[in-house]
């Protein structure tokens, strides 16, 4: 059976430089949070906590799936956009 790392990683992705499509709209917002659930929900791994529990965001990798907008509800301090043409997740079937 494959792994779905295996599937993640023949995907591609097209990087904006310099023009993110997700950003986190106040960091200190972040330390209100009490699970940090995007760490753990996000499937292509892009927030994780650092060893001072502060939320860092890669966007590199990002399946534009939304969510990190659905899991943030409550302090809603995710800006999530699409990406501009032709950037972003490069899906590969096959």
């Amino acid at each position: 059976m494959i792994q779905i790392e295996e599937k993640l990683y023949q995907n591609r992705y097209r990087v904006d430089e310099g023009r993110p499509h997700i950003k986190i709209k106040n960091r200190e917002t972040c330390t209100l949070c009490y699970d940090k659930s995007c760490t753990v929900l996000c499937p292509a791994g892009c927030y994780r906590k650092n060893e001072t529990e502060e939320v860092t965001l890669i966007t590199d990798g990002c399946l534009e799936c939304g969510t990190c907008q659905i899991i943030c509800v409550e302090h809603k301090n995710i800006l999530w956009e699409y990406p501009r043409g032709g950037f972003g997740i490069l899906y590969k079937f096959g």
